[in-house]
């Protein structure tokens, strides 16, 4: 997680939902007005965003302290106090949406994430997420993937090439778009191919792909096929996969598999924000 990163997301978050001032809880509180807000889980689940929590809340009140009784990736039952958040009652309040809103959706991704690794049951083929985020939000939501034991695809267009079924059209062949691709890049930036008939498959071993993702396949297609990559050539399994037939493709021998559901449509956690009082 950059922290750098997430101070500056977290300031235009805040600077949106706050305007010129907040009018609700200023007209109410004075500025010296102290009190404390808990997070309450509402369901079972894997907590994300202990560094949204420790972040968001001192940057509208330095002085605030904050108690967390849980990390990133641990579980958390229906009715448990999780974290508490002392500080001036106006700046709990400016605070407390932005912040439950980031940590209810990573929380969220977390338990999907958490609940397709237990499905899967797979000491060797990983879970990893796709480009499928939220505008504004790849970083958070990709590291609530690695909190729910998922692995993180490409952050995005800049750090690996993926030739896609429309890179192969305008480039000609696989085989062409691999070689300009690899003329074109540094040594340390992998490329990956998806594939979708055997010949395509042969075509990509060839041309030495680094990656080879079968796309929109069968399990069945994948166990005949999969014998044809050399052990050197990872291989990924992405398309139509979703947590209802993912247990199917458990023994396919695939390294990875991507599912975009992760993050795309994903429920966000039930968690609330409460007044603590006494």
């Amino acid at each position: 997680m950059n922290k750098l990163k997430l101070r500056l997301q977290l300031e235009q978050f805040f600077i949106e939902d706050i305007g010129e001032g907040d009018l609700s809880s200023e007209s109410i509180f004075g500025p010296e007005e102290s009190g404390e807000i808990v997070f309450i889980a509402k369901a079972n689940g894997i907590f994300c965003g202990e560094d949204v929590i420790r972040t968001g809340f001192p940057m509208l009140d330095a002085n605030c302290a904050i108690e967390l009784k849980v990390r990133d990736g641990e579980r958390i039952e229906k009715g448990q106090i999780f974290a508490s958040v002392k500080g001036k009652v106006a700046s709990l309040l400016q605070g407390e949406r932005v912040v439950l809103n980031l940590v209810q959706r990573m929380s969220g991704i977390a338990t999907q994430t958490n609940e397709a690794v237990r499905i899967l049951n797979s000491q060797h083929t990983k879970i990893a997420d796709t480009r499928k985020t939220t505008p504004g939000l790849r970083m958070l939501e990709k590291h609530a993937v690695q909190c729910g034991g998922g692995t993180n695809h490409r952050f995005g267009l800049y750090d690996a090439v993926m030739i896609k079924d429309n890179h192969i059209s305008f480039a000609g062949s696989i085989t062409k778009a691999i070689e300009k691709a690899r003329s074109n890049i540094g040594h340390m930036v992998k490329i990956e191919v998806e594939v979708e008939t055997k010949e395509q498959l042969l075509e990509a071993v060839a041309a030495k792909a680094d990656v080879i993702m079968f796309d929109n396949r069968s399990p069945e297609e994948i166990k005949a096929w999969i014998g044809l990559v050399p052990d050197e050539i990872r291989t990924e399994a992405s398309g139509g996969i979703n947590l209802d037939n993912l247990a199917e493709y458990s023994d396919t021998g695939v390294d990875v598999i991507s599912l975009g559901s992760l993050t795309h449509t994903v429920k966000a956690l039930d968690i609330s924000v409460r007044v603590h009082i006494g």
